[in-house]
C-alpha cells in the first residue's frame, strides 16, 4: 500500500488513517483525502528554509461541499497541527462519492430455550427440515426483535 500512497503523495498512511481523528467525525463521514501535491522546488535546495506547503486534494460527496469549504481553514490547522508543522498550505475540494467501509452487522442474540422451544414447537408440523429450520430460525429473530429497544409492538 505504501508505494500507492506514495503515489499519491502521501508519504504514509497516517492522514488518511487518521482522518475522522483529524477533522473530526462530521466532517470525515462525507470527505476524505485523494491526494497530496507539493510544489516544485525552485532554485537550489536551502537546508534552513522549510518546503513550500502542500495542496491536499479532498473528494467530498456533493451536498456537504459547501459545508466542508466553509471549514477548510480549521481543516488546515488541524492537519498542520497533526504534522507538527505547516505542511498544508490549501485545500482543493472534488465532488464526487466518498467510500465508506461497510457497516458491521451485530450477530443475531441466540434466542432463550423457552422462546427457542416455543418456535419449535409451532413449526414442528413442517416436513421439509430445511425449511423448518430457516422458519424457526426466522420466528427466534422475529421473538428477539420484539421489545422497546426496537420500537415494535
Amino acid at each position: 500500500m505504501a508505494p500507492a500512497l506514495a503515489k499519491q503523495g502521501f508519504a504514509s498512511g497516517d492522514v488518511i488513517a487518521a482522518w475522522p481523528e483529524i477533522v473530526g467525525s462530521h466532517l470525515a463521514v462525507f470527505s476524505q483525502p485523494v491526494k497530496l501535491e507539493w510544489p516544485r522546488r525552485r532554485g537550489p535546495r536551502d537546508p534552513e528554509r522549510a518546503p513550500d506547503p502542500a495542496t491536499l486534494v479532498v473528494r467530498v460527496e456533493g451536498a456537504f461541499a459547501l459545508d466542508f469549504q466553509q471549514s477548510v481553514p480549521l481543516v488546515i490547522e488541524r492537519l498542520n497541527a497533526h504534522y507538527g508543522w505547516a505542511c498544508i498550505g490549501r485545500v482543493v475540494i472534488r465532488q464526487g462519492p466518498v467510500m465508506r467501509p461497510p457497516e458491521r452487522v451485530a450477530a443475531p442474540v441466540p434466542a432463550d430455550p423457552e422462546t427457542a422451544q416455543m418456535v419449535a414447537a409451532k413449526v414442528d408440523a413442517i416436513d421439509d427440515p430445511g425449511l423448518r429450520a430457516a422458519l424457526a430460525r426466522f420466528g427466534e429473530a422475529v421473538i428477539a426483535g420484539k421489545g422497546p429497544r426496537h420500537g415494535r409492538r
